[in-house]
């Protein structure tokens, strides 16, 4: 059975949890992955290489991304694409929630 989301129940359908990071796996298929992550302020990724493109869906909140060394800001509704191989990581700046596609 297909699932629907809009932007607000996207939103809603993962909660914030102090001093932590919290995933939900949308899909996972051999040809890539959907995950919904939730960020509480200053909460990171240390940088790393993936070999596959991802775009990054800011669904609340903003967060800055460094691509290459290079930072972007990425707020709610804001897409940012990433390219595969080029080292990237990222910190909230707020409270923030982002549904990253993984294409491989």
């Amino acid at each position: 059975m297909a699932e629907s989301y809009n932007h607000e129940l996207l939103k809603d359908s993962i909660v914030y949890q102090e001093g932590s990071i919290v995933s939900k796996q949308i899909i996972k298929k051999p040809n890539g992955n959907i995950t919904l992550f939730a960020f509480a302020k200053d909460e990171s990724l240390t940088e790393h290489t993936s070999p596959y493109e991802a775009v990054v869906y800011m669904a609340d909140g903003e967060m800055e991304i460094k691509i290459g060394g290079e930072p972007v800001i990425v707020k709610t509704g804001e897409i940012l694409v990433m390219p595969a191989n080029i080292p990237h990581g990222l910190k909230a700046l707020s409270q923030a929630k982002m549904l990253l596609t993984m294409i491989k």
